[in-house]
C-alpha cells in the first residue's frame, strides 16, 4: 500500500498541489476579500471622522498596530472591536453590517482554506492524529501554546489572528449537530505536557465535554498498541452532502488533498481498521477522566 504522504495529489475544486494545513501554522495568512473590504469600510469612516489611527486606537481600546492590521485586511476583528468602532465612528450600522459578511476562514493559512471550506458543509468528518490534539478539539490555551512555540516565530498580531480563526473554526462542532464526527487520537498526544499539566488537564476536560454530544465519537489509540493501521501518518476523511469523499493528509510543511476514489478507498480501510484497534468510546472516556483528574 502507498502511504498517505506519497499519495498522488489531485487538483480538484480549486485545490492545488502541496497545500500544508492545520498543523503547519507558520505562514502568514492571505487576506481575504471580505477582510479587505471590511478594513476599507473602517478606514473610510475613520477618515470621515477626521481621526488618525493613533487618535482612533485609544477610543476603541485597541493598539495602533491592531487598527492597522484590521484596516489592511490582515486581521479578523473581534465582535468587541466591531461594536466600539460602530459607536465611536457613528457609522450608521455600516461597520456592523459589513462584519456580518466576513468569512469564517481568515487567519487560516491559505493552503488550508480549501479543506476548511469543505468542512463547513461536511456530512461526515473523520480525523486521526498522532502529533497534536486535532484543531477542532483544541482549547484556546492549547492552541495558543502551539502558536507561541511555532518556528519560525510568529508576531503577536499573527498569533492573535490565527488563534481567533482556530476558535471560530471550533464552532463547527456546535453549529453542525447533524454532521458525524469521529476522532482517533494517539494516547501519547494527550499525555505530552504541551503548555504544562494545567493546560492538558483543561484539554482532557474539554474533550470529555465534547464527547457528550451524540454526533461526536472520540477514541484513543493506546500506547500499548505496538502497530496499527495509521502508522503512515495523520489522516482526515470527509464526506460532502452529495456523498463525495475527500481525504487530507499533512506532514512537515507539506500536505495533500486527495479526490481519487482508489486512494480514498485505501485510506477509508485504514481508518476503519484503526477504529477497531483503538480503545472503545467508553474506554477512551474512562482514560480521559483519568487524565483530567478530579473535576
Amino acid at each position: 500500500m502507498r502511504s498517505c504522504a506519497s499519495a498522488r495529489v489531485q487538483e480538484v475544486a480549486g485545490v492545488t498541489d502541496e497545500v500544508p494545513g492545520e498543523g503547519a501554522v507558520g505562514s502568514e495568512p492571505e487576506a481575504s476579500d471580505s477582510l479587505k473590504a471590511f478594513g476599507e469600510v473602517v478606514k473610510a469612516f475613520r477618515k470621515r471622522a477626521g481621526l488618525t489611527q493613533e487618535q482612533f486606537a485609544p477610543l476603541v481600546g485597541y493598539s495602533v498596530p491592531t487598527i492597522a492590521s484590521i484596516e489592511q485586511g490582515r486581521r479578523l476583528p473581534s465582535a468587541d472591536f466591531v461594536e466600539r468602532a460602530e459607536e465611536v465612528l457613528d457609522a450608521f450600522g455600516v461597520i456592523r453590517g459589513a462584519a456580518k459578511h466576513l468569512l469564517r476562514t481568515p487567519g487560516l493559512a491559505k493552503w488550508f482554506r480549501h479543506w476548511a471550506k469543505l468542512e463547513l458543509t461536511a456530512a461526515t468528518l473523520y480525523t486521526y492524529e498522532n502529533r497534536l490534539v486535532p484543531g477542532l478539539l483544541q482549547t484556546p490555551a492549547y492552541a495558543k501554546t502551539l502558536f507561541d512555540e511555532q518556528i519560525p516565530a510568529l508576531g503577536d498580531d499573527e498569533i492573535e489572528s490565527k488563534l481567533a480563526a482556530r476558535v471560530e473554526r471550533m464552532k463547527l462542532l456546535t453549529d453542525r449537530p447533524h454532521t458525524i464526527y469521529s476522532f482517533i487520537i494517539e494516547e501519547h498526544v494527550l499525555r505530552r505536557q504541551t503548555g504544562g499539566s494545567e493546560i492538558m488537564r483543561e484539554q482532557a476536560a474539554h474533550i470529555l465535554d465534547i464527547c457528550a454530544r451524540r454526533n461526536i465519537d472520540v477514541q484513543i489509540m493506546p500506547q500499548a498498541r505496538g502497530h496499527h493501521a495509521g502508522m503512515g501518518g495523520p489522516l482526515q476523511l470527509l464526506e460532502t452532502q452529495d456523498n463525495k469523499w475527500y481525504a487530507y493528509c499533512e506532514g512537515q510543511r507539506a500536505a495533500h488533498l486527495i479526490a481519487d476514489a482508489k486512494e480514498i478507498s485505501i485510506l477509508q480501510k485504514r481508518y476503519a481498521r484503526m477504529r477497531a484497534q483503538a480503545l472503545s468510546f467508553e474506554e477512551s472516556v474512562s482514560l480521559l477522566r483519568e487524565m483530567r483528574g478530579a473535576p
